[in-house]
């Protein structure tokens, strides 16, 4: 097995009561640092790899250059994007109506909300990403993709309802597992 370590980005500005997928949203700097610090100290410690890998979007990208100053190798994968919500991201969580909500709920693993991507198709990005890896990996992610990576790692075969998705990791936190579902 081979140890893949996710850390979701720090808490990004603007954010709050927005459904927020691909919708760029910036950090605070130095929150970005403190992460990257935290995760140069923890990859020293366990001798991991100084390779990095994010997301394109600047929640994710800039922990990953904050890293690369660091000496670290910092990759940029599409594949680690958060889910996109279409019409949705960006949106005020109280602009969408309770009835798309519920739709989405019913059909939690192929429905795609807003017109956006189903957790059918991040599923497949997931794994895609997971295929890819050939020895131990640092990762900074989002909570929709990590909660996926979970899912995926943790209950393999099992069709996720809304009812049981679980919380998101907070801001900063860390989750270790295999990349082998």
């Amino acid at each position: 097995m081979k140890p893949v370590v996710i850390w979701r980005h720090p808490k990004p500005q603007g954010a709050l009561g927005r459904c927020i997928g691909r919708t760029d949203v910036r950090v605070d700097p130095r929150r970005a640092k403190r992460l990257a610090h935290r995760i140069r100290a923890r990859a020293r410690r366990e001798g991991w790899p100084r390779v990095v890998h994010t997301s394109p979007l600047e929640r994710c990208a800039a922990v990953g250059r904050c890293l690369r100053r660091f000496g670290f190798v910092h990759r940029i994968d599409a594949d680690l994007a958060e889910m996109y919500f279409g019409e949705w991201d960006g949106c005020k969580w109280s602009a969408i109506s309770a009835a798309q909500v519920r739709v989405w709920e019913d059909e939690f693993l192929h429905h795609a909300p807003g017109g956006g991507e189903s957790l059918a198709h991040l599923f497949e990005r997931v794994r895609r990403f997971g295929a890819a890896q050939r020895g131990p990996c640092l990762v900074v992610g989002h909570a929709g993709w990590i909660t996926a990576w979970q899912w995926l790692w943790q209950r393999p075969g099992i069709e996720p309802t809304a009812t049981a998705w679980p919380a998101p990791l907070r801001y900063g936190a860390a989750v270790f597992g295999s990349k082998e579902h």
